[in-house]
This record gives structure tokens, C-alpha cells and sequence, in this order.
């Protein structure tokens, strides 16, 4: 009995490797789990459901096999693929979930997020994604040619990068009150998310005693997850 925990892969073409990974990883790991959890930036960046990337169409047929084999995915959205929809939701299989989430395992209540609203210290990153998640925004984005739309990404990636070059690494990084603010808001101990790249196992106080904060891992040279089963939580990295 296990349920499995994943985030920041960032998928795209370029980086061919990853993509292996995580579908060597759905066929393996993932085929035992009772069920896989993705918390955001599946994908690098995502411009609509219609976008006919084969990368897209290749990943959506591996979830929809895992999720047919009998284990339930679902999905979280992150800061890069925010826009990932209804129908793509569909062809891949997966549910989507809110951006905040309590779940019961195995007896130990555990809240996931993705992660970017829990860094309030960035306030030029929250104003910014309080813009891209107003809907009226979303549906004239998404009303666009998809070559604009590519473009627009890029360029908002682009400037993303750059803003990020010159911030500290504390700004980009959880703030602590808001970590316990939201595991006291819905009454938990245990808190997974991604988004920071930076994997580790946090102690903390929240609700009068103590809990715990899991960071998931990027997949960058490794892949990262957290496997939850009525043993215990544990962090783990392995190779693609």
C-alpha cells in the first residue's frame, strides 16, 4: 500500500531524458501505487488544449494506460501548465483537483499544493498570478491563434528567467507563516508540495504541535517522490 507524490518535471522536447524517465517511471513505480498525485509543472509550459505538441498527445496515452491498469492520477496545477484543462484532463485520464487539497492516508491527514502561493515574500510573482488566473484573461488567451499564444509563452518565460535572476533565493522560497497558516486553516500536520526545487523534510509547529513540511524535487538529474504508506512518509530520489 503505497500513494506516490510527484511534481516539476517540466516536460518539453528539448529535454528528451526526463520524458524517458517519467515514463519509465509509469511503467514501473508508479503501476503499484493506489494512486499517483502530480503537484503542478507536469509540463514546462501549456498554451491551451489544443496545442498538438506530440509530446502532449505521447504523455496523455501513458497517464490514460497507468490510470486504466487500475491507478487513479490526479492533478494539481502549477505555474506552468496552469491553463491544463478540462479536455486534456479527459484524454490523459487524470482529476483535477483544487489548488489546495486534504487527503486521508492510511489514517494521517496530509494537505498538497503546489507550492507558489505558499511564497508570499514574492509579492511581484503573486500580483502577477493573480492577472494570468483571472478567467476573462485565461478565456482571451486561449481565444488566441496558437502561434500568438507560443510566442506570448515564450516571452513571458523569457521575462520569468530574468525577474528570477536577480531575486534572492529567500524571496523565492516558502515564507514560514504562510506555511503554517495554511496547515492551520484545514487542521493538518503533514504538507506536500513542489514548486522551490529544493527536496527536503521540514519540522515545524502548526495547530499546537508538531508537523512536517515535504518538499518534492525537480526532475532535473534525477527523479524525486514522496511515497506515502501507513508506515510512514519518506522523500526519494532516484535516477531516470
Amino acid at each position: 500500500m503505497a500513494t506516490l507524490f510527484i511534481a516539476d518535471l517540466h516536460l518539453q522536447t528539448e529535454e528528451p531524458a526526463i520524458t524517458a524517465g517519467f515514463l519509465r517511471f509509469l511503467r514501473g513505480e508508479a503501476k503499484s501505487a493506489d494512486a499517483l498525485y502530480i503537484l503542478g509543472d507536469l509540463f514546462e509550459a501549456w498554451i491551451g488544449d489544443d496545442d498538438p505538441n506530440p509530446l502532449h498527445r505521447e504523455i496523455a496515452a501513458a497517464i490514460k494506460a497507468l490510470v486504466d491498469f487500475g491507478v487513479p492520477c490526479y492533478f494539481i496545477h502549477g505555474n506552468r501548465d496552469f491553463l491544463l484543462g478540462k479536455r486534456y484532463a479527459r484524454e490523459s485520464g487524470m482529476t483535477l483537483l483544487p489548488e489546495e487539497q486534504v487527503l486521508d492516508l492510511y489514517g494521517r491527514k496530509v494537505l498538497i499544493v503546489h507550492g507558489d502561493t505558499l511564497c508570499t515574500d514574492d509579492t511581484g510573482y503573486l500580483a502577477f498570478r493573480a492577472k494570468v488566473h483571472t478567467p476573462w484573461i485565461q478565456t482571451l488567451f486561449l481565444a488566441l491563434p496558437l502561434f500568438i499564444r507560443s510566442r506570448i509563452a515564450a516571452k513571458m518565460r523569457a521575462g520569468s528567467k530574468a525577474a528570477n535572476s536577480s531575486k534572492s533565493m529567500t524571496i523565492m522560497d516558502v515564507n514560514p507563516q504562510a506555511v503554517v497558516d495554511v496547515m492551520e486553516k484545514h487542521h493538518v500536520q503533514w504538507l506536500i508540495h513542489g514548486h522551490t526545487h529544493r527536496p527536503d523534510v521540514h519540522t515545524l509547529m502548526a495547530n499546537g504541535e508538531p508537523a512536517h513540511r515535504v518538499v518534492l524535487g525537480a526532475w532535473h538529474a534525477e527523479g524525486s517522490m514522496v511515497k506515502v504508506t501507513p508506515h510512514g512518509v519518506e522523500l526519494i530520489a532516484f535516477p531516470f
